[in-house]
This record gives C-alpha cells, sequence and structure tokens, in this order.
C-alpha cells in the first residue's frame, strides 16, 4: 500500500483511526474462552464492529508470542481476516544486525516463508542502518521506526542532548536518507505532542504512527493540530480503550462504539486541518 493509497482510505472514511489488537488471553471476556481460538475469534469480532471505522489493524506481536506456536496461529489468522484496504501493522519492535534483519523481515513480510504478509513492522533503529535495510528491500513494504515514544522512560536516550540536538532527532534526520516518505514512517507518542511541530520540520512528508491517546493520556486534537501534513500524515493508534471497552458480552458494540466516537472526531479534524 502507498502512502497515496492509504491517504485515499483515510478521506473516504474520514479517520486516521489504527486499532491495536493488543489481545490478551487472560482479558477476554470468559465466553469466548470454549472456543478452539479464543484469541481470533475476540479479534475476529472486533474487526467486524471496527473495520468500517478503522484505517489500520496494529497486533502487538508480543501477544501472539506469548501463547507460543497457538499465538502464532492466532496471528496469522487473524491478518487473513483483517480486510485487503485496511493497512496492517505488525508490532514487532524488532532490530538487530543485518542478517538476522532479514530473516526477521522475512516473518512478517514473506508469504511463501512464513505465511504472514503484512505491509509494515515497527523497527528499533538503536543498531543503526544495517539493521533497518533488509526490512526496507521488502518492495511495497513500510518499515515503522522508532523515534519519540509514548513511555516514560522514553526520556532516558531518546531525548537526551547531544551537541545540538536531541538524540531523537538525530535518529530522525540521519534515518529519513535510509528510506522515503512511500516505505518509512516513524512512532511518535501521543504524549510527546509538543514535539510534533519540530518533528514536522525535520520529516514534512512522511507519516506517523501516534499511540498514547486515550489510555495513556494524549490528546487527539493536538497530535491533530501539531502533526498532520496535507495527506493527513498520521495514523493515531487506540488499543485498550477499543478492544477493552467491555469485558462483557457486548464487548464488540462497545469497541464499535468508541471507535465510531473517535472517527467522528477524526472527520472533524480533518475537515479542519486539511
Amino acid at each position: 500500500m502507498t502512502s497515496k493509497e492509504l491517504f485515499a482510505e483515510i478521506q473516504q472514511k474520514k479517520s486516521f483511526l489504527c486499532v491495536g489488537l493488543d489481545t490478551d488471553i487472560q482479558r477476554i471476556p470468559d465466553f469466548l474462552k470454549k472456543e478452539s481460538d479464543p484469541v481470533f475469534e475476540f479479534n475476529k469480532r472486533i474487526i467486524d464492529a471496527t473495520k468500517d471505522f478503522a484505517v489500520a489493524y496494529k497486533p502487538n506481536i508480543a501477544f501472539y508470542e506469548a501463547q507460543g506456536p497457538k499465538g502464532w496461529e492466532s496471528l496469522q489468522k487473524t491478518l487473513e481476516y483483517i480486510p485487503k484496504n485496511i493497512f496492517t501493522i505488525a508490532d514487532a519492535k524488532r532490530g538487530d544486525i543485518g542478517n538476522t534483519s532479514k530473516l526477521y523481515a522475512r516473518a512478517f513480510f514473506d508469504q511463501e516463508a512464513s505465511g504472514m504478509s503484512f505491509d509494515s513492522v515497527t523497527v528499533a533503529p538503536y543498531m543503526g542502518e544495517d539493521s533497518v535495510s533488509p526490512f526496507l528491500e521488502f518492495e511495497g513494504k513500510w518499515v515503522i521506526l522508532l523515534a519519540l515514544t509514548s513511555n516514560k522512560g522514553s526520556s532516558d536516550f531518546q531525548q537526551l542532548d547531544l551537541a545540538s540536538e536531541k538524540v531523537f532527532e538525530r535518529v530522525l534526520k540521519t534515518s529519513k536518507g535510509w528510506g522515503n516518505a512511500d516505505n518509512l514512517m516513524y512512532v511518535v507518542g501521543a504524549t510527546k505532542a509538543e514535539a510534533l511541530q519540530e518533528i514536522r520540520k525535520i520529516i514534512p512528508d512522511h507519516f506517523l504512527l501516534v499511540p498514547g491517546v486515550g489510555a495513556q493520556g494524549g490528546s487527539l486534537e493536538e497530535v491533530a493540530k501539531n502533526g498532520m501534513n496535507s495527506q493527513c500524515g498520521l495514523l493515531v493508534n487506540s488499543s485498550r480503550g477499543i478492544i477493552y471497552a467491555s469485558s462483557g458480552e457486548d464487548f464488540a458494540e462497545r469497541a464499535a462504539e468508541e471507535a465510531q466516537k473517535l472517527q467522528k472526531q477524526m472527520a472533524h479534524l480533518l475537515d479542519e486541518y486539511l
């Protein structure tokens, strides 16, 4: 999926919502646990309920890896079930030396090798260009590089001052030459919305994946005001606030309500800033 195609989906749905499928077997409703694959059944119902409001889905790979082989089966079935017009993100946060990165890339991008073909994967930049470039070799696929994350510990390294810039700014300036605006996105947490204006000066055209709205306290309006570009350029993720809106049999209906609530806010912001 190109950035142009992603923007077309955003325009059609009047939404830049990414639903995070952080599906914890311990948190799904009890009545689903009698199913042969409770995690997939939960995801299936969430997707059915939210697909009209979401332009992306982001399974957090840790929730599936924690269940061993069965978890990988749930992940594969989930990926196959997501409508093909919706952007898919493997939130794996991989990052290792070249040969290992090639295999990580194959795991998430090569249908023939692994049975899965996500549109994108999140990657940590700490080990440098040769840890990222193997992912960029897959035509039509995206790297989503961690830049300025929403967690408290981001200040430990990402916001340290170098001679004339912060570490995350160096990451942006250096890495933007590794790819382009059609294969490289960046993670910028909604709780760091005040930094978005400076970030946009460095990468005006790239899409940003923005977690931290909702449960983590980030402001959707501040993100849009400071981060939106002429093609929207934002995928704002909500996980817990949507998928765990209810723990009862109405969980899918409540998820739909929360997703639609965000979509309506996004429609207003798109009208205001585009």
